[in-house]
């Protein structure tokens, strides 16, 4: 099998090999300077593509193609149409025109838009984008697209981050320039480390909560979780390993550099960390990722959920955001290199990138914001919600040379003594990693650990860039100026060290000293996401040219509708949980209680039935809590409609109705304690976690 691993890699994408094989040396030259380059295709060139594409398609066995677009849903979209055409006779001939490989008119109404355009206003375009792969998923030629309104704007993800990559090579190649670096590009580079949980499709379906929300909204804890710290790396069983292998093979088939699979902390808990690569193509693979993983979980007899925080109590699940700047050289500009301190390029970018986060925290908590993922953040888990970089002791201690205008000294790291002559040399690393920042240097790229499994990774990097241009431009009018490098590196030091923290983020005093430093804490979505608009963010991302004012108003308003939806979906799906299946599971219960103390007594006297009287009281005190808790939480439902502004919604949802939730739950994962098993109308944690 493992002989056939390069052969299978890709097969199912019309990449490199495939398009030297089949374009005419000119038309596939044109087609890699646009993919290197951004320089535009004409007509004639993607009719040749559209005919090739096609032929090869066919080979493939695919029979129908699709524009495959990212709308603001965060999932991808994709309208099937055959590659049949009338041949007369009541035959047909297999057609592909270059048109419709540049354009396709999908119906927009149904997609958020944020107010850019009315309901009734249907017209849409997807625009092929030259710069990703097309390739095949089960019978269909997957063409990646743009997706814009009748009038202009961008109703998709992959536009801004297209943009964003535009704004941060021009300026980084002006930087560049100035230190006397010959570059024609520069892109950015992610790897998105994806984690997820698996559970049997049997349990799966019998939970209301899972299957309406990807969470569950009720469980009492286990008797074992992951205290024992034995599942993080662990043998993974046989099951789920046949889960990964063919996973990897889906993925491998299409491209994607599938790499590292480990268990997880949290039992059931798993992740897939891919090789990094071009940011557009890492966005695309990486919404290929968690659709092959539900897919192929279900052949398994197993449901992927990658919800942030699919089970209370236990680690809920991120994706690890691996950030880096390349040039088309070959260079990673965050390689600090041997001597750190004398790599001015690294300097430089380093600087650029702590001024972005610094003057733009908001942001970067906004691009990871949701309501799933604040059961995630600020827990002890996951990053907290304050924004901060972690350098290492190495690169603090060369930043602070700079700052402080000394030479730097470096300190021996040296060799990990084990004391078993056997074991080879372990070299230590300069520094240690922290995994409690949300900002972290690992060594040659950033690692942004805050974004939640299930999101698209593109608002992240279209932030990343743009912050990242936006201070690159800075420094680039001062390089431009004059000034030298290292006089423009410790004047940001100056003024935007602050953001640096290579201490416990979980602490509970890193809380006051940020509060100190000036740094933001937007404790929960709700509170951030309105920031979206302000003033100094809109100003940003028109000035370099990643979203209009428009553009960016209708993101805002979509994140904010999005997280009232999703609390009210839960609080409905709880309500309707509570009255048709955890009364009814309890007063059951209790039936059969009464029932056996009627027949104790029938039988004498003198038989105790303290323990069934106990239980009934217990129990029947429970139900009718569970029972009023249940009538609040629908009452604070009906009181939603008094708010006409969303952001004045979305902060009674997180005020009240949530609120009202967790009230509802605790009383009903009470009861499931004291419950008989075989009452219980669905898996508990145990059956759930454990269950594979």
């Amino acid at each position: 099998m493992a002989s056939n691993i390069p052969e299978m890699f890709g097969s199912m994408v019309f990449n490199e090999q495939a398009m030297r094989e089949r374009l005419p040396k000119d038309v596939y030259r044109a087609v890699r300077r646009t993919m290197e380059n951004g320089e535009s295709l004409d007509d004639s060139v993607a009719a040749v593509v559209a005919n090739a594409m096609k032929d090869w398609a066919i080979e493939k066995g695919a029979t129908h193609f699709t524009h495959w677009f990212q709308p603001m849903t965060g999932i991808t979209a994709e309208k099937h149409d055959s590659f049949i055409s009338p041949a007369g006779e009541g035959k047909v001939i297999m057609e592909f025109s270059g048109k419709e490989l540049i354009k396709g008119e999908p119906d927009a109404s149904s997609f958020p838009s944020g107010g850019l355009r009315a309901t009734f206003e249907a017209r849409g375009y997807t625009g092929w984008d030259p710069t990703s792969y097309a390739f095949i998923k089960e019978n269909t030629l997957c063409i990646p697209t743009a997706f814009y309104s009748y009038s202009g704007e961008a109703l998709d993800k992959k536009t801004p981050l297209l943009r964003s990559m535009a704004a941060i090579n021009t300026q980084a190649v002006r930087v560049l320039k100035c230190l006397g670096v010959d570059v024609d590009h520069v892109v950015t580079t992610v790897g998105p480390e994806q984690e997820y949980f698996l559970v049997t499709k049997e349990m799966f379906d019998k939970r209301k909560d899972l299957i309406f929300t990807g969470r569950t909204l009720f469980g009492s804890k286990a008797p074992k979780g992951q205290e024992l710290e034995d599942h993080f790396f662990g043998s993974i069983k046989p099951r789920v390993q046949a889960y990964m292998k063919e996973l990897d093979e889906e993925l491998w088939k299409l491209g994607v550099y599938a790499k590292t699979e480990h268990n997880e902390v949290a039992p059931a808990q798993h992740e897939l960390a891919p090789i990094y690569e071009r940011t557009n193509i890492a966005c695309d693979h990486n919404q290929l990722t968690m659709e092959l993983m539900k897919k192929v979980a279900l052949r398994h007899g197993l449901v992927c959920l990658l919800h942030e925080k699919p089970f209370a109590g236990v680690n809920g699940s991120g994706k690890h955001n691996n950030w880096s700047i390349a040039t088309d050289k070959g260079t990673n500009l965050l390689e600090p290199g041997k001597k750190p301190s004398e790599n001015i390029p690294f300097l430089v970018f380093l600087a650029a990138i702590i001024k972005a986060v610094d003057e733009h925290q908001d942001l970067l908590r906004i691009s990871a914001a949701g309501a799933g993922n604040d059961h995630r953040l600020g827990g002890n888990e996951a990053p907290p919600a304050i924004m901060s970089m972690f350098v290492g002791t190495e690169i603090e201690a060369v930043l602070e040379s700079i700052a402080q205008g000394k030479d730097y000294k470096p300190d021996s790291v040296g060799v990990l003594d084990t004391s078993v002559e056997a074991l080879p040399n372990l070299y230590r690393d300069t520094t240690d990693r922290n995994r409690t920042s949300p900002f972290a240097f690992t060594g040659n790229k950033f690692e942004f650990r805050s974004l939640g499994a299930p999101v698209s990774i593109a608002g992240a990097n279209i932030v990343l860039n743009t912050i990242t241009a936006d201070a690159l431009f800075f420094i680039a009018d001062k390089l431009e100026r004059g000034e030298k490098p290292l006089d423009v590196v410790r004047g940001i030091l100056r003024d935007n060290g602050r953001i640096i923290f290579n201490g416990d983020g979980y602490a509970a005093e890193w809380v006051a000293e940020a509060e100190k430093r000036g740094l933001l804490n937007f404790r929960s979505s709700a509170e951030a996401m309105p920031h979206y608009c302000d003033e100094k963010n809109v100003s940003l991302f028109e000035k370099h040219r990643v979203f209009t004012r428009a553009e960016l108003a209708s993101r805002t308003e979509i994140m904010i509708e999005n997280y009232c939806k999703v609390i009210n979906i839960e609080a409905l799906t709880m309500i309707d949980m509570a009255n048709k299946e955890i009364l009814p599971s309890g007063l059951a219960y209790m039936k059969d209680l009464a029932e056996t103390a009627a027949n104790k007594r029938a039988i004498s006297g003198d038989i105790s039935c303290e323990f069934e009287t106990n239980m009934l009281s217990k129990i029947s005190a429970l139900c009718a809590s569970i029972s009023k808790r249940a009538e609040t939480l629908d009452k604070a439902l009906l009181e939603v409609k008094n708010y006409a502004e969303v952001s004045d919604c979305a902060n009674y949802y997180r005020d009240v109705v949530f609120v009202a939730m967790q009230e509802l739950r605790a009383v009903a994962d009470e009861l499931e304690t004291v419950v008989g098993e075989k009452y219980w109308a669905f898996p508990t944690y145990g059956e759930l976690l454990f269950g594979v």
